[in-house]
């Protein structure tokens, strides 16, 4: 299970991270949002990977630290998928922004040649 998350989160990095070095404003967003996708995951995967167990202790039961799922990277992530929402969509917004003003989607259109 383990292995399977950590290879997820690579894949994820290595993808978003190919598409944030390319020249195109679609490839950057997207790239972005992989990588936002792959740090969600990590968070996630910290929070120790336990299956069918409670998400807090119970003050009256004498249970080891090994037996229950932390709600706090649940929480981070949670939040965290808002705030790639949000900055995925303002992201969309300057990137038509930027097509409608220089008839081009590359990220680095207004910037001149040397001559």
């Amino acid at each position: 299970m383990e292995l399977m998350i950590a290879l997820g989160v690579g894949l994820f990095a290595a993808c978003g991270v190919y598409l944030v070095l390319r020249a195109r404003s679609f490839d950057l967003i997207l790239g972005l949002t992989l990588l936002s996708y792959a740090v969600n995951l990590f968070i996630f995967a910290t929070g120790r990977l336990a299956v069918n167990r409670p998400p807090v202790l119970a003050p009256d039961t004498a249970t080891t630290l090994a037996q229950y799922a932390d709600p706090l990277p649940q929480a981070l992530v949670l939040t965290a998928i808002v705030i790639s929402f949000g900055m995925t969509a303002l992201l969309v917004a300057i990137a038509l922004a930027a097509r409608r003003a220089g008839d081009d989607d590359h990220v680095d259109a207004g910037r001149q040649e040397p001559q």
